[in-house]
């Protein structure tokens, strides 16, 4: 079972407090990397939820498309 996903709105919340931290403060390279890996999580996160409402969206306009037309 996949790993508890965050809503779209809070995974870009904490990609912005993520790139704040890195920027704030002198960053350990352990800590920098821990948080280079979460953000790279995330952005995947972001962009499979992107596909996914993009694909959705082109099936709904595909489907109003081929009832317009009968």
């Amino acid at each position: 079972m996949k790993k508890t996903e965050l809503k779209y709105s809070d995974a870009v919340k904490r990609l912005n407090e993520i790139v704040e931290e890195i920027e704030g403060q002198e960053v350990d390279i352990d800590t920098l990397a821990d948080k280079l890996k979460e953000a790279k999580k995330i952005l995947k996160q972001c962009k499979d939820k992107l596909y996914e409402v993009d694909k959705s969206i082109q099936k709904v306009l595909s489907d109003d498309d081929k009832k317009e037309t009968e």
